[in-house]
């Protein structure tokens, strides 16, 4: 264990984004400004900067966490007389609505695949396994959607194993953030990937405690590296308050979009619809929900104003 500044004990050391920066060294920058574009979320800062300084390091450093990993499944394999199959080393990407958490996981994924190894990338999110609009009515959860208990928890943390235990192929519901709602019949198709990248708001959530006292198991349990995305809850507020200003002359002005009645608000109303959105579900789910969370990851990157990560927190081995 370390002790902070303030002689605290903490299990992670902590680095401003200068010295994370420096552990960079020579690991390779293959994205052009073309793919910074492509990778941007809508209201974030993205720049050439921010991939070297941030993304390239993390990238060095899961690639190491990649290699281990796989050396200890070769020596657990050897140990029990098994013949060794590739296990695929499994990312989760944890945060609120609208830190930019969806962002760094494409930029994770972009970055691995460009691995001198070439390793197959795929990449989840957790909206999928969100139920139906239709089930979180007759439950009464339409107002708590994003809490842990508007998934269908099962199913994610069998999708999960699935594809860590090798199966060849594994399915997984799609979302569509236009309807906001499953969409009927579609599927997403893993196979057998090299890193398999999970994001979503409760990634990390501990294993729930059955009535007899039992402890299930978490979709965290399968991950071999977690990474919270954080920021001042003001900020994310600011934040989601301007993507939902954004929103309406993009998604929002779709007609088939299930927030299309938005589009046509002009700024005051829709900072007031969108402050209140935050204030009933974002903000409580955040605060009981995902917040808890973050002790439990691997490395968390904290946001400042401008949605640059200026502060980086590793847990040590």
């Amino acid at each position: 264990m370390a002790t902070n500044g303030a002689g605290v004990t903490s299990p992670y050391v902590e680095l401003d984004r200068a010295s994370w920066a420096a552990l960079r060294q020579q690991h390779p920058m293959l994205l052009s400004q073309e793919d910074i574009t492509r990778l941007q979320g809508l209201g974030e800062r993205l720049d050439l900067q921010e991939i070297e300084e941030v993304y390239l390091p993390l990238s060095r450093l899961l690639s190491f966490y990649e290699h281990e990993v796989e050396q200890l499944h070769q020596v657990t394999s050897n140990f029990l007389g098994e013949r060794h199959e590739r296990t695929p080393f499994v990312i989760g990407v944890a945060g609120s609505v609208a830190v930019g958490k969806s962002t760094t996981a494409r930029i994770l994924q972009a970055l691995i695949q460009r691995w001198e190894s070439k390793p197959v990338v795929e990449l989840v999110t957790t909206d999928g396994f969100l139920y139906p609009n239709k089930t979180l009515h007759e439950r009464s959860l339409m107002a708590r959607k994003g809490y842990p208990e508007s998934y269908d928890r099962r199913a994610l943390l069998r999708f999960v194993m699935e594809v860590k235990s090798g199966k060849a192929e594994v399915a997984a519901p799609v979302y569509s953030h236009i309807t906001y709602d499953i969409v009927p019949g579609e599927r997403v198709v893993v196979h057998c990937p090299d890193v398999l990248i999970v994001e979503g708001l409760n990634v990390l959530q501990p294993p729930r405690q059955h009535s007899d006292g039992r402890t299930g198991l978490s979709v965290a349990d399968f991950f071999d590296f977690s990474i919270y995305v954080d920021a001042k809850q003001e900020l994310i507020e600011k934040w989601y308050v301007d993507r939902f200003q954004e929103l309406r002359h993009t998604a929002f002005s779709q007609p088939e979009s299930y927030f299309h009645r938005y589009a046509s608000l002009d700024d005051a109303a829709a900072h007031d619809v969108a402050s209140s959105i935050w204030d009933a579900i974002n903000a409580p789910n955040l605060v009981e929900n995902i917040l808890p969370t973050r002790g439990r990851a691997t490395l968390v990157l904290s946001k400042g104003e401008d949605h640059a990560v200026n502060r980086v927190r590793l847990r040590r081995l």
